[in-house]
């Protein structure tokens, strides 16, 4: 059989293809003792455009053409040359280019496309993608984004302060509103339901949590005239977010959250590109960490919870930190952030919430690594203030003031009692600094 070249490089191609042509290039990790990784690249290409296990009637030179995959580059780490001796297989770096027509501008089928079946076929994690400046150009991203959000609030520099209210659940509507009302009124900037709330529940409907939380924003803004966003979980079955959204929106709420990793990114897609929904919208990152927590399938973290729900619309999204409660490394982190913020064409920048566990000592930590375009989330650092949470959210402002102002935490905390109190809960032994304590 003749076999010309054209044959022969058809499921091949150079990175360049990317810049020439609408493809959008995937990277995937592959851990696979292998004597032939050209031909397992190439049954990843086929797998995830025209190709199945076997060579069927209906396929054709032509649908490949303009349908398939290409593998634009292979590379191996250690890159194993005749003296590699070892039982354990290189890990392979595996670039494949896929043909935009193939997608349109679902992320559902986005994700299908790049890595549907293929995440189930061993030890293979999708790490990064690289899309068009074309393809880009068709999302909307988020409404709102870094400057948005401080736009709305009135806070032109300083890091904003995000407060979950806790417990978690159980509390009443009237127990959550005193709670928004004193840590609003001691400086939070946002407030927002655990992400355990559901949308509209009897134990807390939404229309009177909305209505009386919204009351309360609008008293500590006439005490203090500083705003404050209520971001209600809308989190539901997929055929009632929607309507929570614009539910939630005619009771006065003004910022929304889900749950994007259960709700699904179709469902943040169609609430941020909703022309009728001009909130922010929160996004929570419970349940990431079953689609990215393993080192050998899956997905990265900063491309799942960085890239793809900046491409859906998320304005702002809960995620971990170095020193907090959970084990993040600060590589996730960092790089997340730039996922986040990076300019990316008409999309704009996300802010990025550190959650679980943040304190008061913690705070300069998260400024230093990543400047002030951040919101720091803290719901025990305000709720569990020994002197409640008005006390907690002031205490929280000091330390932003202090790593501002470069001035020691605990040398701040010398003549800012509410500091003072929370250092020394979270640390006994730095109670011998401060004479309020003795």
């Amino acid at each position: 059989m003749i076999r010309k070249l054209e044959d022969v490089n058809m499921l091949n191609a150079f990175p360049e293809v990317a810049f020439s042509e609408d493809y959008i290039i995937a990277t995937y990790q592959a851990k696979v003792k292998t004597s032939n990784i050209e031909k397992l690249a190439a049954a990843i290409a086929d797998e995830q455009t025209t190709g199945t296990w076997i060579k069927v009637s209906a396929d054709s030179v032509d649908k490949k053409r303009n349908f398939g995959a290409k593998v634009v580059s292979i590379y191996e780490v250690p890159d194993a040359a005749a003296d590699y001796d070892s039982d354990e297989p290189p890990i392979y770096i595996i670039q494949v280019a896929f043909p935009t027509a193939n997608i349109g501008t679902s992320i559902p089928m986005l994700l299908t496309a790049l890595f549907g079946n293929i995440s189930a076929s061993g030890m293979v994690k999708f790490i990064d993608c690289a899309f068009p400046k074309k393809y880009i150009e068709q999302f909307a991203g988020p409404k709102f984004g870094v400057q948005g959000l401080r736009d709305v609030l009135g806070v032109p520099e300083r890091p904003l302060l995000n407060a979950m209210i806790k417990p978690n659940i159980g509390w009443t509507p009237d127990e959550g509103a005193e709670l928004f009302y004193q840590a609003t009124k001691g400086g939070v900037d946002i407030i927002k339901d655990d992400e355990l709330v559901p949308a509209d529940e009897a134990f807390c409907p939404l229309k009177e949590r909305v209505t009386k939380f919204m009351a309360k924003e609008k008293q500590v803004y006439e005490e203090t005239g500083e705003r404050s966003l209520y971001a209600v979980n809308i989190t539901d079955r997929v055929d009632k977010i929607k309507d929570n959204a614009y539910r939630a929106i005619e009771y006065g709420t003004n910022c929304l959250m889900l749950n994007v990793y259960t709700a699904g990114f179709g469902a943040l897609q169609m609430l941020s590109e909703d022309p009728n929904i001009n909130v922010p919208i929160l996004a929570h990152v419970d349940f990431a960490g079953a689609y990215c927590g393993s080192t050998m399938t899956g997905m990265s973290v900063p491309l799942l919870v960085g890239k793809i729900v900046r491409l859906a619309g998320g304005d702002f999204q809960i995620n971990g930190h170095p020193w907090g409660k959970f084990p993040v490394p600060y590589k996730w982190f960092y790089r997340t952030f730039k996922f986040f913020t990076q300019p990316w064409w008409n999309i704009k920048p996300m802010m990025y919430a550190c959650s679980g566990g943040t304190t008061q000592l913690v705070v300069k930590d998260i400024i230093d690594a990543v400047g002030t375009d951040v919101i720091l989330a803290a719901g025990g650092g305000v709720h569990g203030h020994p002197d409640g949470s008005f006390a907690g959210a002031k205490s929280m402002r000091q330390a932003i003031d202090a790593a501002l102002e470069g001035v020691d935490l605990i040398e701040y905390a010398k003549t800012h009692e509410e500091l003072a109190r929370m250092a020394a809960m979270l640390n006994p032994d730095v109670m011998k600094n401060f004479d309020l304590m003795k």
